[in-house]
């Protein structure tokens, strides 16, 4: 198995907790658990995903497929992938720390919070995305939990991780296997056409049309009347929820939860749509009502997730209150 990704082959280690000190467990998945570390000799601190390679059989392709995305992409706003190392029966997947939590908690807990604070964060992600389909890479899972606060700092950037479901166009293949999290797939994937980049766009639509009022476009209980909801790209712009958003701010929305994908804005037109590249995005307050929508509508779905962002927000918080040489975790 080793050597079989593209890129750098992984390194070989007798004991990883010999280049590593182990501290916290930030978070388990169904095969793999994420460590908070330092790495001994720099005393940097690090998110470490050891993956029991038993569990791996017969699932190598996907993990491959991650890694060899993961190696292939350097931007700022996605987490990026230090180092590879096979030790004993796992292998480790050294990543880079992000610590500055949830992007939903961070909104809930400002006080002030506005159109042009969400430009921004859209902006972030479709440039990291642009950056992505230029080099062949289809994110396919795009959702707010996988947008991540790189550090506790009032401006701090946004980060994209979690790159299990991505994959890298081959030219002349068409994508077609249906994957994504149910609110924001694309209608082409549920109608189980071959699709394409175009699919991410969707999904940054559905995340800016949350941003701006705190609840999702399309919702049932029951998902077969969900993925109706999606198919047909049924949504509104509900009162009074929609009142005090601009008309700009609901045009670039449209263009992205386009049915048609041929139809849909890339990356690149929707980074150059007025709401983001000009100054139609409003500067009034709306924190109180998507703050209070969030708190409504995302708290269920968020026990449910095994994630790891809010174990990061308190090892920081606790770093800095008994400040420890070289463990502020901001580390580019």
């Amino acid at each position: 198995m080793p050597g079989a990704v593209e890129g750098p082959r992984w390194k070989q280690a007798e004991d990883i907790r010999d280049i590593y000190d182990f501290r916290d467990v930030l978070g388990t998945g169904a095969f793999s658990e994420v460590i908070l570390a330092e790495d001994k000799r720099t005393q940097k601190l690090v998110a470490i995903k050891c993956i029991a390679k038993k569990a791996l059989e017969g699932k190598e392709g996907s993990m491959e497929n991650e890694i060899a995305v993961l190696h292939k992409i350097k931007h700022p706003n996605i987490v990026a992938l230090d180092d590879i190392y096979e030790s004993g029966g796992h292998l480790y997947l050294i990543m880079q720390l992000v610590s500055g939590g949830e992007l939903f908690d961070r909104i809930v807990e400002k006080g002030f919070y506005t159109e042009r604070d969400a430009s921004r964060l859209i902006f972030q992600v479709l440039d990291a995305v642009k950056y992505l389909h230029d080099l062949g890479i289809v994110h396919r899972d795009l959702k707010p939990e996988n947008l991540l606060y790189y550090s506790l700092d009032e401006d701090s950037k946004i980060m994209i991780s979690d790159f299990g479901l991505s994959k890298m166009e081959d030219p002349g293949s068409v994508l077609s296997t249906a994957c994504g999290t149910p609110g924001y797939v694309a209608p082409e994937v549920l109608a189980q056409k071959p699709y394409s980049k175009a699919v991410d766009c969707w999904s940054i639509g559905v995340i800016a049309y949350i941003l701006l009022c705190g609840y999702p476009p399309f919702y049932d209980e029951n998902d077969a009347k969900l993925f109706e909801q999606i198919l047909k790209a049924e949504y509104e712009f509900d009162s009074p929820y929609w009142d005090d958003i601009s008309d700009s701010a609901k045009d670039f929305i449209r263009h992205l939860m386009e049915k048609d994908p041929e139809k849909r804005f890339t990356c690149e037109q929707a980074l150059q749509h007025p709401w983001i590249a000009g100054d139609t995005a409003l500067d009034k307050n709306i924190h109180q009502s998507v703050s209070e929508q969030i708190k409504k509508n995302f708290a269920k779905s968020k026990w449910k997730q095994a994630f790891n962002a809010t174990a990061v927000v308190r090892h920081m918080r606790k770093l800095q209150l008994g400040h420890q040489p070289g463990g502020t975790g901001t580390d580019s």
